[in-house]
């Protein structure tokens, strides 16, 4: 299982597939590498697929101090630095894409393009604030099973959760979340997410090649606001995923990988 020291911690990471180009795929608050087993499946006979998980999160280690989206750009790109990667496509969905965003402003020499996936490039919305502090609360001292059945609505689609052809991959996933390996770790984590300032008056300032992805039926990032970030980022792509949730890589990943697949071939020919 490899692991690499960046930053005063240890961050877990999944390297696999070959090519001369590299894909990093950076994955969403509560998750981890395994949200993109269904794009590394489509991708590794093309390209060298690496995916990693944030601190406090999956199998990295929990690290004293606090978990910011600059202090997780910081770890990706020195995770980048450190596998010797040269010009990676980076591939992030919602917390993960905050962190691609910002790998784009402050570490464009390291990517070739960015894809950001059911993200946004704003402050958590107040609205939302006090419920997600509620729900991390109960995560960081009961645990996460409590918490399955308000989450599980906020980050699939409703196509996804009413389908009953995908019953045992709804039961995976449940049961996925509700075994959150490290509470301290993951209540850092919910709390950067929270807390976390925006870039939205920054986008004009990205110059790398960038595609952008929501599902149709996102109610935590809803599509306006990825809509939004196209606008605002010079010669971006957008692309819309029919019956996508919060986490399209799961409940809609044949037009994920398809959308992808056009922006690379773009890219690399």
């Amino acid at each position: 299982m490899p692991y690499a020291e960046v930053n005063g911690t240890r961050l877990h990471y999944t390297d696999t597939g070959s090519g001369d180009v590299a894909i990093v795929f950076s994955h969403g608050l509560l998750f981890s590498t395994e949200m993109f087993e269904d794009q590394i499946a489509h991708f590794k006979d093309e390209y060298r697929c690496i995916a990693y998980d944030h601190r406090g999160q999956g199998q990295s280690d929990c690290p004293p101090g606090e978990y910011d989206m600059d202090t997780l750009t910081d770890d990706a790109a020195a995770l980048i630095k450190s596998l010797g990667v040269k010009g990676c496509h980076f591939v992030g969905l919602s917390m993960g894409g905050f962190v691609a965003l910002r790998m784009a402003l402050n570490y464009p020499e390291l990517v070739r393009s960015i894809a950001v996936l059911d993200s946004s490039a704003d402050p958590e919305p107040q609205e939302n604030r006090g419920k997600y502090k509620f729900l991390n609360f109960v995560l960081r001292w009961f645990g996460s099973k409590p918490v399955v059945k308000s989450v599980m609505p906020i980050m699939f689609s409703q196509t996804f959760l009413n389908d009953p052809a995908r019953k045992a991959l709804r039961d995976r996933w449940a049961a996925f979340l509700g075994k959150v390996p490290n509470r301290k770790g993951m209540a850092k984590a919910v709390s950067g997410v929270i807390e976390r300032e925006g870039v939205y008056e920054r986008l004009g300032e990205i110059t790398t090649p960038t595609l952008i992805v929501v599902g149709d039926e996102d109610t935590a990032t809803v599509p306006a606001k990825s809509e939004r970030m196209h606008a605002a980022i010079k010669g971006s792509e957008f692309v819309m995923v029919p019956k996508g949730g919060h986490v399209s890589t799961i409940d809609a990943p044949e037009a994920v990988n398809a959308a992808l697949s056009q922006f690379f071939e773009k890219l690399d020919g």
